[in-house]
């Protein structure tokens, strides 16, 4: 089908995503992806992520939507972080429901056509304040290039690297940025082996654009092994990766 200037956007069950793309939708929802997030099992998300970029690209990923309570009323403030990261930092369309953005807690069903006044949530509006702004610095999270990273091990006996989501983005002008996020309820460690093989030789500043995180650190070590990554309980990282040019 062609329609110029109009999006067809399917919400889709039972694994008819790729028959509904193959027959003219331009995006269906992601709603694996939706429930592997929210029953926050990393390994998982990350087996759903693997998908071909075909594919991805044309998921409509939400956090929030009209047939499920709000995040904000159903997990903890430090998981609805996470799990917003995870969300929108993957390739496809980002879909934001009523509300989202202000912390509403009340579900309020769609035929009902109103819902109370909520007071609005300052640390939920802040937080989406700053990643909206972040997905707009520049194309990278629009038109970039996008790879899941494969964590590793940071020591022998240390099975935490599996409850990491990480991603690498990078520009047509070069830019770059690495989101990593920690997605369980407990410390974790990995290495993190980065996809820029022309990093070798040269030194870079990692500076967390979500929050105020600065590392310098050298190109070999950032392919391999790969980045050292220690986190808290969903906490979460989103670097943007420059050269650090001699004086």
């Amino acid at each position: 089908m062609s329609h110029p200037g109009f999006t067809f956007l399917a919400e889709a069950y039972w694994d008819l995503e790729w028959e509904l793309l193959q027959q003219g939708f331009d995006y269906c929802y992601d709603k694996r992806l939706y429930d592997r997030v929210r029953d926050g099992d990393a390994n998982a998300i990350r087996a759903h992520l693997a998908a071909g970029l075909d594919y991805q690209a044309r998921l409509a990923r939400f956090l929030e939507n009209h047939d499920d309570p709000p995040g904000a009323a159903t997990v903890s403030w430090q998981q609805l972080q996470a799990a917003a990261i995870v969300t929108y930092f993957a390739p496809g369309l980002r879909f934001l429901d009523e509300g989202q953005l202000e912390g509403a807690r009340v579900h309020v069903p769609t035929h009902l056509r109103r819902g109370p006044i909520e007071q609005l949530s300052v640390d939920i509006r802040g937080f989406y304040d700053r990643l909206l702004a972040v997905i707009g610095i520049s194309e990278v999270f629009r038109e970039g290039i996008w790879s899941l990273i494969a964590p590793q091990p940071a020591w022998q006996g240390n099975p935490t690297w599996q409850d990491f989501v990480p991603y690498a983005w990078q520009a047509r002008n070069g830019e770059r940025f690495i989101v990593v996020v920690n997605y369980s309820n407990h410390q974790a460690q990995c290495y993190l082996p980065l996809p820029f093989a022309d990093m070798r030789g040269d030194r870079f500043c990692l500076a967390d654009v979500m929050g105020s995180e600065r590392y310098d650190r050298d190109g070999n070590g950032l392919t391999v092994p790969g980045l050292y990554v220690d986190l808290a309980a969903w906490q979460y990282n989103v670097f943007r990766i420059e050269p650090i040019r001699s004086a």
